[in-house]
């Protein structure tokens, strides 16, 4: 189905935000990125094909050259508004967000980047497809000790509805996990207090659903999750998140594996190269409505 062809005249007015048709409604802020870029001054900068480049290099940078304070947490404060709309740009906002105190020049240059992808993809957004379904699933993925400032790991999750995404999330985890699959642990239990909060949402519309699929991809996590026993080498993880296996065996979660590949939480969790960023935001069901 060419989706473009759903909408009047084949192209997005840049003044609308949400664009509906007999085939679905998409969700777009590209007149938000001109914006944007018009108030800080980046409009002539050049585009970039993503908002951070891997390998993750930030760091707290303490002999660099400080920026300005107000104008640094002005830029962050406007993209973190617009994740509710891109989550493309998600874990690279709430990285950058984590130098707000004293932001350097690196700082600022990273968060610069995400604006020059920003202006390359304007149009970029999210498109739900009518009659799409109501199978609820997630995804569940963690960055062992991503954090260079004090060593926790980066939880990232997503929900998806009838196969399209309509939660997201990339947070640093509150405590420092000691093992790989410790921090998909507590990933997977992130991920599972979300879906049992929609699922009870669904509740109101008079769907009820069981067996919810999260996909995970440490079997040493999902294991964990499947034993009803509280181990001796567990027990460090704080309760809060044990509550899965009782879920689980309630049958109202499932846990499966997946390969890394088709990790779609991967996108909230580390930088990628493009390659691999432009096939997760195809999968999680983004479209760029070129002008």
């Amino acid at each position: 189905m060419d989706v473009k062809s759903a909408f009047l005249n084949g192209k997005l007015n840049e003044e609308v935000y949400i664009k509906q048709s007999d085939k679905g409604t998409f969700i777009c802020q590209g007149k938000y990125v001109k914006d944007m870029l018009k108030k800080f001054d980046l409009t002539p900068t050049s585009a970039m094909k993503t908002p951070m480049a891997p390998p993750l290099t930030l760091n707290k940078d303490p002999s660099g050259k400080p920026v300005n304070v107000t104008t640094y947490r002005g830029m962050i404060g406007s993209l973190l508004y617009f994740t509710a709309s891109r989550p493309d740009i998600m874990y690279s906002t709430c990285l950058c967000a984590r130098y707000q105190s004293e932001p350097k020049e690196s700082h600022l240059i990273a968060v610069k980047r995400i604006f020059r992808y920003l202006k390359g993809t304007p149009n970029l957004g999210l498109w739900y497809p009518k009659d799409s379904g109501f199978d609820l699933t997630g995804y569940s993925d963690s960055d062992f000790a991503g954090c260079k400032l004090d060593r926790k790991s980066t939880t990232g999750g997503c929900q998806l509805l009838g196969g399209k995404l309509v939660s997201w999330t990339s947070k640093k985890q509150n405590s420092v996990s000691t093992s790989t699959a410790e921090a998909e642990y507590v990933a997977a239990g992130r991920c599972c207090s979300q879906i049992l909060w929609m699922r009870n949402q669904l509740l109101d519309y008079d769907l009820q659903l069981s067996k919810i699929p999260i996909y995970c991809d440490s079997t040493s996590a999902i294991a964990i999750a499947n034993n009803p026993v509280l181990h001796s080498k567990t027990k460090h993880i704080e309760y809060r998140y044990h509550f899965i296996r009782d879920q689980v065996m309630n049958g109202d979660i499932e846990l499966h594996f997946i390969p890394t590949d088709f990790q779609l939480a991967d996108l909230f969790t580390k930088p990628l190269d493009e390659t691999r960023f432009n096939f997760l935001i195809s999968e999680l069901g983004m479209l760029n409505f070129e002008e």
